[in-house]
């Protein structure tokens, strides 16, 4: 794959790691206090290991004094929200070439939610110089960085209720679509997750809240041992269906369950999506939610040093991230090698 673009899985040499900070603008403005403190532990951890690339309008005052600040680079940019998976580049790596930073349409999952701002982030990250690359307009497509995940050497996994969703790119059909990821992003099979949902997600589905690509062919995913939770039968399909999944040489894949995090209500009695899938992966290190649920959050951790052993697990409390019906991954985008020019 190296002599040729390609989407790199997320474990891949990295650059740079994106977050789009609230503010008092968005979504977040009743409980600010509460997010932002999420955000700052995301900073601090991202930051001590690896550069931290910030959008926001203004530079977020609660970093002024870190000790990490060196680590920041900072483009001044109007938002609507903080998602930053889902409004992000996309980046293919080519071996001696420069990277290619894709820029696909977000348009709010499917036009819930107002993104025209969102969606013009990606520009003046580009047009600040922080970003090496050749600038690719993808805007003619919707898609989401939570919507696909790759394992860098020619498999794309992704959920057929999320992009087949009405309001992204309705004209196309499965077979239509499936096309165009393998010619966008040079892959050589699309697995399509057809069962799993959670209670309370915006986005349809995203694969990165139900099942993760891992190294060496594996697939960690939640699962949901109570018969009598409302998630019992859609997850246990899903997880049927990842038994039938094939690796490129036609082998199983190694599944790694996840445990399913108890319910989280929000102040209407909502159910939030609360899910470990939700993980980061950088270059030393694995960030991944937690919920003030001890037994569960450490047996999450296990799982995910069993799928990285050779990295740091280190549990970010999301209670407060799921309160917009997101978590840890959802406001992360990572930028593989050589996108940094710094």
């Amino acid at each position: 794959m190296e002599h040729t673009y390609y989407l790199p899985a997320e474990w891949h040499t990295q650059s740079y790691i994106q977050l789009t900070w609230p503010h008092a603008g968005t979504d977040w403005k009743y409980m600010l206090e509460e997010v932002e403190a999420c955000f700052l532990n995301l900073a601090r951890e991202i930051a001590s290991r690896q550069p931290l690339l910030l959008a926001a309008p203004e530079f977020p005052k609660a970093l002024e004094q870190a000790t990490y600040k060196s680590n920041i680079h900072f483009v001044p940019c109007p938002t609507n929200d903080t998602w930053a998976r889902d409004h992000g580049f996309i980046t293919l790596l080519q071996k001696n070439a420069s990277p290619l930073l894709l820029d696909f349409c977000f348009n709010g999952w499917g036009m819930k939610f107002a993104a025209c701002k969102d969606n013009l982030i990606n520009t003046r990250l580009y047009k600040s110089g922080v970003l090496n690359g050749h600038y690719i307009n993808c805007r003619n497509f919707v898609l989401e960085g939570g919507s696909i995940e790759s394992d860098g050497k020619g498999t794309l996994l992704t959920t057929s209720t999320c992009l087949l969703a009405p309001n992204r790119n309705d004209t196309l059909c499965r077979e239509e679509i499936e096309q165009y990821l393998k010619e966008r992003f040079n892959v050589l099979q699309v697995l399509w997750l057809d069962y799993g949902f959670l209670a309370g997600d915006d986005t349809d589905s995203h694969i990165d809240t139900l099942a993760r690509l891992c190294p060496d062919n594996t697939i960690a995913y939640v699962q949901c041992a109570d018969t009598e939770d409302e998630h019992y039968g859609a997850l246990h399909a899903m997880e049927e269906q990842l038994k039938t999944f094939r690796t490129l040489d036609g082998n199983p894949f190694r599944l790694l369950p996840l445990p399913m995090p108890d319910a989280i209500y929000d102040a209407e009695g909502e159910r939030l999506p609360a899910t470990y899938a939700n993980f980061l992966i950088m270059n030393q290190a694995v960030l991944y939610p937690t919920y003030a649920q001890p037994d569960k959050d450490h047996r999450a951790a296990q799982v995910l040093a069993e799928a990285f052993p050779e990295r740091e697990i280190i549990g970010i409390d999301c209670r407060a991230l799921i309160q917009q019906h997101g978590s840890l991954h959802c406001v992360t985008m990572q930028y593989p090698e050589n996108v940094c020019p710094f």
